[in-house]
């Protein structure tokens, strides 16, 4: 049998849990994710886990937050008064706002709290500092 290697374009199914058990994303029900082994397309733990895998074959794959998406970055969390936003802007907790910072690079940060006059923004990937657990099932390598 082919095994999938650095190289292979591949395709799966997955779904994506977080060590409570809850369900941060599946591919299930809908079209597998497809991706190059190797271009730097998934995260770096998800890449090495699909590797050596068969078609048909279903695996576990548990990613630690350095293999995913990093460590949670204090800094990157910050108060803003409501005030500095646009005033017909409507803001909740788990909303994403978009900015770009002075060098050009745009930033999405996500609402994590709210107050009447303040507004937190957390400008870490929402799943930093998390490990993660995919089940894997290998649908083609081509």
């Amino acid at each position: 049998m082919v095994k999938a290697q650095s190289g292979s374009q591949v395709q799966v199914h997955y779904t994506g849990t977080l060590a409570d058990g809850s369900v941060f994303d599946s591919s299930v029900g809908g079209e597998p994710l497809e991706f190059t082994i190797g271009m730097g397309q998934m995260i770096q733990g998800f890449e090495q886990g699909v590797l050596g895998m068969e078609e048909g074959q279903s695996k576990t794959i548990a990613i630690p937050a350095s293999e995913a998406y990093g460590p949670h970055h204090p800094d990157r969390v910050i108060q803003v008064q409501r005030s500095q936003l646009p005033p017909n802007l409507a803001v909740k907790i788990g909303s994403q706002l978009q900015n770009t910072t002075p060098s050009g690079r745009r930033v999405t940060f996500t609402v994590t709290a709210l107050t009447d006059t303040q507004v937190t923004l957390d400008g870490n990937h929402p799943l930093a500092g998390k490990d993660l657990t995919f089940l894997v099932q290998m649908m083609r390598i081509g």
